[in-house]
């Protein structure tokens, strides 16, 4: 890998970390407001809705500047709506901040990779984000808890701090404060990042015609035979992911009597798995056999389904590593192939912006699902059931359908194709 590789990977562990550290500062800061429980789940959703609004034009906004600088500009916004929090502004207005910042950030940070690297390298380096990613989930979530914890919040507020410890009432301030440290730390390595000298034509010109253009490669990408499989299954993980972390949450409440720092642990103990899987996919599965990874979504829904079973703590860490290694092992296979797959038809910037599109319009749909059963007092238990079914059967469908294309097209064929269209070096 080039040296470059790691210092992206560097900023992406720490502006993650800070998400997802945040994250629990939120979900704390909406329980001392004493909001109702199907709040908690909007923290997720105010967050990615950025990701949809503003995708006919965070793409192109990537690909015109060099990405490194993409970065540290998008991570500033963040820093903007961590600060947001602490001065007091409501959670979800200041979350939402957050993931405008974060989806500007995210054409840049991927699109980067195929742009430095060639296409044989992408399961690899996908496989150190995603496993460095969901380190800083683990980390982040951990964080998080333990800086809600009443023993560090009470030692964070006696620090003396000139013209900001008298702001330090409670603890989710002291915890805003100290994550809002992850943020600066991303923005000293983005600005680290090196030029890759990729160049492209001009995509920033009219919104209407950047949305029409916009959506006119999201339909290209849909009805590529090869793309569509791997947006489709890339789609339904991060929606079900982040349904998944609240789930985990009210579950390790309700059957494992866990407070929420505590849950908080748990829902790391998932990344932890999710990073186990990344890595052995990016060893071991080449991008020409990426599609062989499907079944794993079926496994991760079935074994999700048996979280119903257990109430001892030391079975559910299991559980829930297991979950998280089965989704990470066939999650990375697939996002590169769908880098791939969007460089060859499109800009590296828009076919990320595309591929955020579609995943957040899931996670807006599934949390939007969740909150409305936590509103209705459906048992977690129950929500579980359907939740690891309809993963089930999701999954399932896609195989057929890869299975139909394969046979009448041979789609397989395409991977590895090295075709990038309006690109200059």
């Amino acid at each position: 890998m080039k040296p470059g590789f790691y210092t992206i990977m560097a900023a992406q562990f720490f502006s993650s970390l800070a998400d997802n550290a945040l994250l629990i500062a939120a979900i704390a800061l909406l329980f001392q407001l004493h909001s109702p429980e199907w709040m908690t789940p909007l923290l997720k959703l105010f967050f990615v809705v950025s990701y949809v609004i503003l995708a006919p034009f965070v793409g192109a906004f990537a690909d015109t500047f060099p990405k490194g600088r993409v970065m540290f500009v998008t991570n500033t916004i963040k820093i903007g709506g961590c600060l947001m929090m602490f001065a007091g502004s409501h959670p979800l207005l200041a979350y939402a901040v957050v993931g405008l910042g974060a989806a500007a950030y995210s054409p840049a940070k991927y699109g980067i990779l195929t742009e430095l690297l060639p296409h044989d390298k992408l399961v690899e380096a996908n496989g150190w984000i995603e496993g460095l990613t969901v380190m800083s989930i683990i980390m982040g979530t951990v964080v998080g808890g333990i800086l809600i914890a009443p023993g560090t919040a009470e030692y964070l507020m006696k620090l003396h701090i000139p013209g900001i410890t008298p702001r330090l009432d409670t603890p989710a301030e002291a915890a805003i404060l100290v994550i809002a440290l992850g943020y600066v730390i991303a923005a000293i390595f983005n600005l680290r990042i090196p030029l890759t000298g990729a160049k492209y034509e001009s995509q920033l010109n009219h919104p209407i015609i950047m949305t029409r253009n916009f959506y006119g490669c999201v339909k290209k990408l849909w009805s590529d035979r090869l793309g569509q499989i791997s947006l489709g299954v890339t789609t339904l993980f991060w929606g079900a992911g982040a349904t998944l972390q609240f789930i985990v949450l009210k579950w390790a409440s309700v059957a494992l009597d866990l407070s929420l720092d505590k849950g908080a642990i748990l829902q790391g103990v998932c990344a932890f798995g999710v990073a186990g899987g990344a890595i052995v996919a990016a060893r071991y599965i080449p991008l020409k056999k990426s599609m062989l990874v499907l079944p794993m979504g079926i496994a991760m829904g079935a074994v999700t389904m048996m979280m119903t079973l257990v109430n001892e703590l030391n079975m559910a860490y299991m559980l829930i590593v297991v979950i998280g290694a089965l989704s990470g092992f066939f999650v990375v296979p697939m996002n590169a192939l769908l880098q791939h797959r969007g460089h060859v038809l499109m800009s590296a910037g828009r076919s990320i912006a595309i591929q955020n599109f579609n995943e957040n319009i899931s996670v807006l749909v599934m949390l939007g699902l969740y909150a409305v059963l936590i509103s209705l007092d459906v048992h977690v238990n129950d929500v579980i059931l359907l939740f690891g079914f309809f993963v089930m059967a999701s999954m399932f469908l896609m195989i057929l359908r890869h299975r139909y294309n394969q046979r009448m097209y041979n789609v397989e064929s395409l991977i590895g194709e090295e075709k990038p269209v309006g690109v200059v070096h």
